[in-house]
């Protein structure tokens, strides 16, 4: 797999030292081709579609349909977000978290508290905090006579994008965005857990739940029933708003395959503190006190410092997997690396500032969060077609080509969201490329390998759809086109 997609780097590296020629006719049947498609399906009418496809050696745009107007792009978004990050803070930056103490060690007892700092880091794993608990270990502790503290002030303390809906709340992609927060799986899914049902060994049993990590953080209320093996397969997972408790409702028949559902916390910063603290507790270290969230102290003294994966490595399950926390983290850390405030509005004016430097102009956006999940949000698709040209003239574009989803890769770090797609001879693994998907909108751009070897760079933007779900099947019938020429 990475000799396949280092050759498609190569591919496009160094197409754009070598322009190729593109007929007059190939173009105008490709316009003929993606103008019947757009007229003639049903699914279309009464929405808005904007495209625009340029060649990738020369950034010339080959075709446009409503290219300039502003439209909802979704998931789109976040190669807004991923190109300013890279430009920002460098594919080799990473989010560090700290131990510290304002106390003195004697006969194995620290004599004050013990904090931990988060600097905005989302891949902390049960597994980190362990081995935090272990750096506790090495220096000879066994009982902290004090409280263990949370200090989440690198971000500021908003907690959602202005325009996330409510009913995102308990969603994994619309967890809480904190500077202190842990994920369950290398999905790296922050503040969240995973929630595994599988059904009971009797027709009546309550179905099993498993969750991951295991803490008590969460509280399930288990109203489920398994039934015989032709039974309906009917679950919900609903968390109680502004606590953590979890009911899993509904049926599950005799041996029916494990049905799993990821759940965002309320408070992230308390959760990554409960979870220290077990593993504080599993490794022989007993706490007096009790866990708070607070402001570290300017003279406590630094124990231990984590550092989390490359950012060009957390690009892979951000982008591939389309990841809105990661979107909003960035966000934030460019605040405030640069502006010295971690909040939306500070990482915003960044990402904006520096997109101007990769040819966007920022008039024609409207930015509100780095995920894409507003329906505010307005990007028009000569713009990303224009910021995905461009990239490729960047320092950084290998990595983030390499996030991009991979059309028809099995592989969930290779497709993506792309694996179920577009399997077909002419786009199987020749199309990467970030989808984008809300309500009544469904998106796509990225770059695609065509049958006569050109490299073409396209933005495909689908908004006021009655069911965004058909979106899909309309991208991938007008990339095929593309791809075909």
């Amino acid at each position: 797999m990475l000799k396949r997609l280092n050759l498609f780097v190569l591919i496009i590296l160094i197409a754009g030292l070598i322009p190729q020629s593109h007929p007059v006719h190939a173009e105008n049947n490709l316009t003929q081709l993606l103008n019947e498609l757009l007229i003639k399906d049903p699914d279309l009418q009464g929405a808005i579609a904007g495209i625009s496809i340029r060649s990738a050696d020369t950034g010339e745009v080959i075709y446009d349909h409503l290219g300039d107007v502003r439209l909802r792009p979704a998931s789109n978004m976040k190669l807004l977000t991923a190109a300013a990050a890279l430009s920002v803070l460098g594919e080799d930056y990473t989010f560090k978290t700290e131990i510290l103490s304002d106390g003195a060690v004697k006969n194995k007892t620290l004599r004050g508290n013990l904090y931990l700092k988060g600097k905005g880091d989302p891949t902390l794993l049960k597994e980190d905090f362990n081995k935090l608990a272990d750096e506790i270990k090495k220096l000879g502790i066994k009982n902290i006579n004090g409280h263990l503290i949370g200090d989440d002030s690198w971000y500021d303390d908003v907690r959602y994008s202005v325009d996330l809906p409510w009913s995102d709340e308990q969603t994994y992609y619309g967890a809480q965005v904190s500077a202190l927060t842990a994920s369950p799986t290398k999905d790296y899914d922050s503040g969240s857990v995973m929630i595994e049902v599988k059904p009971g060994h009797n027709k009546g049993d309550k179905a099993e739940v498993k969750v991951t990590p295991d803490t008590d953080f969460v509280k399930i209320i288990n109203q489920t029933e398994t039934l015989p093996e032709d039974g309906d397969k009917k679950l919900t997972f609903e968390r109680e708003h502004a606590k953590n408790t979890v009911t899993i409702r509904g049926t599950l028949p005799v041996k029916s395959k494990v049905v799993k559902e990821w759940i965002g916390v309320w408070d992230p910063t308390r959760y990554a503190l409960t979870l220290f603290k077990q593993s504080l507790a599993e490794k022989g270290i007993h706490l007096t006190g009790k866990i708070k969230t607070g402001q570290t102290p300017e003279d406590a003294e630094i124990l231990h410092t984590h550092s989390s994966i490359k950012l060009s490595e957390l690009l892979v399950p951000f982008m591939k997997l389309s990841n809105n926390g990661h979107a909003e983290i960035l966000v934030k850390e460019m605040g405030k690396v640069v502006k010295g405030e971690g909040s939306w509005e500070k990482g915003l004016e960044v990402m904006e500032a520096e997109l101007i430097k990769l040819g966007i102009n920022p008039k024609s956006l409207v930015l509100r969060d780095g995920s894409g999940i507003s329906h505010v949000n307005l990007v028009p698709a000569s713009q990303l077609s224009q910021l995905l040209f461009t990239a490729q003239q960047q320092s950084w574009f290998p990595a983030f080509l390499q996030s991009l989803p991979i059309a028809g890769a099995h592989e969930k770090m290779e497709g993506g969201t792309l694996r179920h797609r577009m399997k077909g001879p002419l786009v199987r693994g020749k199309v990467l490329a970030k989808t984008g998907t809300i309500s009544t909108v469904s998106t796509i751009s990225g770059y695609v390998n065509t049958k006569s070897g050109q490299n073409m760079i396209f933005s495909i933007m689908l908004n006021n759809l009655v069911d965004d779900s058909k979106g899909k099947s309309i991208e991938d019938k007008l990339i095929t086109v593309i791809a075909n020429q």
